[in-house]
């Protein structure tokens, strides 16, 4: 029953022009609740905390060839994939 509610989903999304968008690709039920567990809740803090720039003083060191944080991920495009 979830799968037809999602392709019929999908297929009203598409024909309204949302299907470039990512949150509203997915049916309201597999979209992320209100209610989170400790465990969920532990591990997007940690991607929170993974998703930021580099410290200027690390960029200043003397041996670093690194000049950015290649794994920085935008809110809508790039998921975590829980």
């Amino acid at each position: 029953a979830q799968a037809i509610l999602a392709q019929v989903w999908l297929a009203a999304t598409h024909r309204r022009g949302f299907h470039h968008c990512s949150s509203l690709s997915q049916p309201p039920a597999i979209r992320m609740g209100s209610v989170k567990t400790f465990k969920l809740k532990k591990h997007l803090a940690k991607k929170l905390n993974q998703n930021r720039p580099l410290p200027q003083w690390f960029r200043m060191k003397t041996g670093t060839k690194i000049r950015y944080n290649k794994f920085r991920r935008h809110w809508r495009r790039g998921k975590i994939g829980l």
